[in-house]
């Protein structure tokens, strides 16, 4: 049975492109969320929507996931306030676009931050209740880019590389604590993330061609996913990494 009901959630990027579907499914389930956004308009609109709904468990936390000793500081006094996190979900991510050669190293750096080492800072804060308690679950959120046939966008493709390495070994490390850790990869969702292609409608029918369903990926594809992977259902699930992209990759 797929089901969340009392279990304290930490989403990093959760009021985005593919992060509210699921915010809002998980406070419909019952779960209490914890999202982590520092874009204004995208919390705002979040919080106008559970509040719409009567969904009480929201807590926003507005902040800055490259600055890590501030990310760990906040995180610490949210869980104590809490009384721990049972799931993460490493959702955010930035993603510049240009040829690798103009990427300064401290712009590759910056990327790897936010994607992955704001991650680890994640789960190394929920890490000790999860052990304690016997029970959690990690995700984390990759990309259909790590599979290749993308330009221009090194530093983030290497972040989500390094999110699947990390998915594999912590599944093997935290298995012993009955904790799962899963990697769900998006395919081309029409998101914002999008807006950094020139032609839209040239990209639309290039991710066409490239799956296998003939139709563009909804926020609904992956808070499906995500619920499963987060519930007990999936509690012999860990280690992999679930590509939800309408057939684009196979393997």
């Amino acid at each position: 049975m797929i089901s969340v009901t009392d279990k304290t959630i930490l989403y990093t990027g959760a009021a985005g492109g593919l992060g509210m579907e699921t915010t809002l499914n998980l406070l419909r389930a019952g779960a209490k969320v914890v999202a982590a956004d520092n874009n204004p308009a995208k919390v705002a609109d979040l919080s106008g929507k559970a509040e719409q709904e009567g969904l009480r468990k929201l807590m926003i936390r507005t902040i800055d996931l490259s600055d890590l000793a501030t990310l760990r500081r906040e995180l610490e006094a949210v869980s104590a306030e809490v009384g721990g996190f049972d799931i993460v979900i490493n959702n955010a991510a930035i993603y510049p676009s240009k040829p690798f050669e103009d990427y300064s190293l401290e712009e590759m750096q910056a990327v790897q931050r936010v994607n992955v080492d704001a991650g680890i800072v994640c789960v190394q804060v929920a890490l000790p209740h999860m052990r304690k308690k016997g029970w959690g679950r990690i995700i984390n959120i990759a990309s259909v880019t790590f599979y290749g046939g993308w330009t221009n966008l090194s530093p983030y493709v290497q972040s989500k590389g390094a999110l699947v390495g990390l998915t594999r070994a912590w599944a093997r490390e935290f298995g012993a604590y009955g904790i799962t850790v899963n990697a769900i990869a998006p395919g081309a969702f029409p998101t914002d993330a999008e807006k950094i292609h020139p032609d839209p409608e040239g990209y639309t029918r290039f991710v066409l061609d490239h799956q296998a369903v003939k139709r563009r990926g909804m926020p609904s594809d992956i808070s499906n996913a995500l619920m499963f992977l987060a519930s007990d259902a999936a509690g012999f699930i860990t280690g992999q990494t679930l590509n939800v992209d309408g057939g684009w990759v196979m393997h």
